[in-house]
């Protein structure tokens, strides 16, 4: 990728001056949550989300659990999300073990709830380190996904990328050509997985604009606060966790406050660099928590409008 020189001087400007002195709130951010298992868990969800509204996010997305195992549970968060909030609602869909037609209710069901975004993914297995397996009756992968949510309703389809290679693929070619298939099928714009290198990220744009990609690569960012669980969200989706980052939270497992601060450093740091590497829209894993994604969106120049404020349940 050649840079501009407006793209330049932003690089230059961010290893030369403060980080994030003076920047102009141009930035765009969604956010990722999942489906609570409690009432505790609900009312989380709901804090992030009343947190995270007055930056009017483009959208928010929930995800699907592996074999459709939270599919009332997401389509309950997001029919709410769409009900009482002026955010644009985006829900997760997989094709693992469900039938096209069994896909198709529950599209109807979320065109019904006013629900114009889907995340087409094809999902991981039940079970974790076994490989997927098409329903007989269903969608064998997620360019046939979306393909088949098009012929439904005229969905805004978002898929997922993968910076580092998935870790099935063959090789990162053959994740790029499947990557294009997914987008040459009616999706608008890929997400990424999250990864820890702005420079894996922008190897991977290139590539992708070499090999005829012109729809938007959104980064997924991941503010990590557990490292351990990071290393399983990993394993199943190719990224690669330096070693370094072990030895940032080392000690700190008794002292959540500055795990929080730390998170926060690397997760505004790998946003800054993208920024300064053209980036606008950053999509963020939030797990559910909003103090980590506000900071830096806060950090990149966003400020909340009280207008966007959720609607009282």
């Amino acid at each position: 990728m050649t840079l501009s020189i407006e793209q330049l001087a932003e690089a230059r400007r961010a290893l030369d001056g403060p980080l994030f002195a003076d920047l102009s709130g141009d930035a765009q951010v969604s956010f990722e949550f999942f489906p609570p298992k409690s009432e505790k868990m609900e009312a989380q969800l709901w804090d992030a989300i009343e947190t995270l509204a007055p930056l009017e996010p483009r959208f928010v997305s929930v995800t699907y659990g592996a074999g459709g195992s939270t599919r009332e549970r997401t389509h309950a968060t997001v029919a709410r999300i769409a009900r009482e909030t002026g955010l644009s609602a985006a829900a997760h869909l997989t094709c693992v073990e469900a039938s096209k037609a069994e896909i198709a209710e529950v599209a109807e069901a979320y065109w019904a709830a006013g629900v114009r975004h889907i995340v087409a993914l094809r999902g991981d297995p039940p079970v974790m380190g076994s490989r997927f397996v098409p329903h007989p009756e269903g969608y064998e992968s997620a360019a046939a996904l979306v393909a088949g949510l098009r012929r439904i309703h005229p969905f805004e389809i978002s898929v997922a990328a993968y910076p580092e290679c998935h870790p099935e693929a063959v090789n990162a070619a053959s994740d790029i050509d499947n990557l294009k298939r997914k987008l040459d099928a009616g999706a608008v714009r890929a997400i990424s997985q999250f990864f820890f290198s702005a420079d894996a990220f922008f190897r991977f744009r290139d590539a992708a604009a070499a090999a005829g990609i012109d729809a938007e690569i959104v980064p997924g960012i991941l503010p990590v606060s557990n490292v351990a669980q990071t290393r399983k969200f990993a394993a199943m989706c190719g990224a690669s966790i330096p070693p370094w980052m072990d030895r940032l939270f080392e000690g700190l497992d008794d002292r959540p406050a500055a795990r929080q601060l730390v998170a926060a450093t690397l997760a505004a740091e790998l946003a800054r660099r993208l920024y300064a590497g053209g980036v606008r829209h950053f999509h963020f894993y939030t797990l559910n928590r909003a103090e980590l994604g506000y900071a830096i969106c806060h950090l990149l120049g966003l400020r909340p409008k009280p207008a966007a404020r959720v609607k009282a349940a």
